[in-house]
């Protein structure tokens, strides 16, 4: 299989292993997300709720599209962690899986809704801090994407907070709209084993299928963001661009930012931005070569060329997006869009580098599909029973669950992983205060929670530091 030695097909396989092993840790961890609701409301039967979950998740994967697990991707710049070594990239890839799977399952084993998101970004960038101190980083620094690590540390931080305080908000907004009859039916407690009414049970059900299904198409794309590290660190030659695409298109795109180029004054820009300005018209040779030479076979870059052609996209593509925002680049929106569109996923060259196979979207979906099946009860208990002193009436469960899809969904569009399992805990948590005020939360739980929040991350880092310094130290 893609032409590898016996030694390092065995890695390989064993790294996608642990990936749908992550992913499927994913799913029983973060299933009580979307079927507390249902299960406590009695709207739905457990093994019910979690096998339809699991069916929704394994849908969002599918039709969720890859922003976000380019996101997970673009963490890292692959193309600097890559070198002659694969058992290298293998130590990386096995640091930041093993790192995510034991402090997912001790948290899991524990009861408490901590984030496969936290865990799996943390890992990356504890990998990323590791390299930073290995022989081979002769850039020097880390090697992080701080721009993205920060954009994607504020969505996970700030997506709680809003989801708490949106239900609140959804609440007040119910007991003021909705008239006094309905509102009766909203606000009891559900009777044992009894079902809501059908309009209630229906509304619980659909916004149970919608978090399962953006829960899919955000955390399982993180998933295929995972396995597309893999790919690229150990079989760069197959997998650092889409082999699927003539590059010839690259022409194009070439030609759109040179065009952009030219309507530049390099005396205008600071100092750093005249430097990539070299840097990319230099880029944009290179890729210009290679395409109208020999070098592309059968409509394919040859393989050989494909991590240097990746490296030259992704340096074309940062370069430019910094450029053009310089005070002194003076682009006109015409241009801007032109420049826009040459670097762009849809036709530009990001469609060359931002690509994932369809057997790793359905390996995934059906990893996560199934992972939501089974291990559920320990989350459920503790979203459903912990976090309020009180039983979770029908217009709290709605009005978490509606939120979180909401927020999920917003946030898949905008590329960003959030963390499903702290949007709707937090969610039920201002369900609670919003039906009787502080007072109403179990603060035994919800520090809990919030320890598990705060202490992700720095755990996560410091987990896949230590292990890729020991696999770097093993080899």
């Amino acid at each position: 299989m893609f032409g590898l030695e016996t030694d390092v097909f065995i890695l390989l396989f064993i790294s996608l292993f642990a990936a749908c092993a992550f992913e499927f840790v994913n799913g029983f961890h973060d299933t009580a997300n979307a079927v507390a609701t249902v299960i406590y409301t009695n709207s739905l039967k457990p093994t019910v709720a979690v096998v339809w979950s699991g069916i929704c998740n394994f849908a969002g994967v599918l039709l969720g599209g890859i922003g976000v697990a380019m996101g997970i991707v673009n963490l890292l710049p692959v193309e600097l962690l890559v070198d002659q070594n694969v058992y290298h990239s293998v130590a990386m890839v096995m640091a930041l899986l093993l790192s995510a799977i034991i402090w997912n399952v001790g948290t899991w084993y524990f009861g408490l809704p901590s984030s496969s998101s936290h865990t799996l970004i943390g890992s990356i960038l504890g990998v990323g801090l590791a390299f930073s101190t290995m022989p081979e980083n002769t850039e020097g620094g880390s090697a992080v994407n701080w721009e993205k690590a920060i954009e994607t540390g504020e969505a996970l931080l700030l997506s709680p907070l809003l989801g708490f305080s949106l239900v609140i908000v959804l609440m007040f907004l119910i007991r003021k709209i909705v008239p006094e009859e309905t509102k009766d039916q909203l606000f009891k407690e559900p009777k044992k084993n009894t079902p809501p009414p059908s309009w209630i049970r229906g509304i619980l059900v659909a916004t149970c299928s919608l978090v399962s299904f953006f829960h899919g198409s955000n955390d399982g794309q993180k998933g295929v963001g995972l396995i597309m590290l893999i790919l690229i660190g150990i079989v760069p030659f197959q997998f650092a661009v889409n082999p699927n695409i003539d590059p010839k298109l690259l022409q194009s795109n070439i030609t759109g930012i040179e065009q952009t180029i030219a309507a530049l004054n390099p005396a205008q820009l600071s100092s750093v931005n005249r430097e990539r300005l070299a840097e990319t018209k230099q880029e944009l040779a290179n890729l210009r070569t290679l395409v109208a030479s020999s070098q592309t076979t059968n409509n394919q870059i040859s393989k050989e060329k494909r991590l240097n052609v990746r490296r030259d996209l992704l340096l074309i593509n940062s370069h430019m997006s910094k450029i053009s925002v310089d005070e002194g680049a003076n682009l006109s929106p015409n241009q801007m869009k032109m420049l826009r569109d040459s670097l762009g996923e849809e036709k530009g060259i990001r469609r060359f580098t931002d690509y994932a196979p369809l057997w790793v979207i359905f390996m995934v979906a059906l990893s996560l599909g199934l992972g939501t099946m089974i291990g559920w009860r320990r989350i459920v208990v503790t979203v459903g029973e912990k976090i309020g002193k009180q039983h979770l009436t029908y217009a709290q469960g709605a009005s978490a669950e509606l939120v979180a899809a909401l927020m999920i969904a917003l946030s898949s569009w905008r590329h960003l992983p959030v963390s499903t399992t702290h949007i709707l805990s937090s969610g039920i948590a201002g369900s609670m205060v919003a039906n009787k005020g502080v007072k109403n939360l179990q603060f035994g739980t919800v520090r809990n929670i919030a320890l598990a929040w705060v202490l992700t991350l720095p755990v996560s880092i410091l987990l896949s530091f230590t292990l890729y310094t020991v696999f770097r130290w093993l080899i």
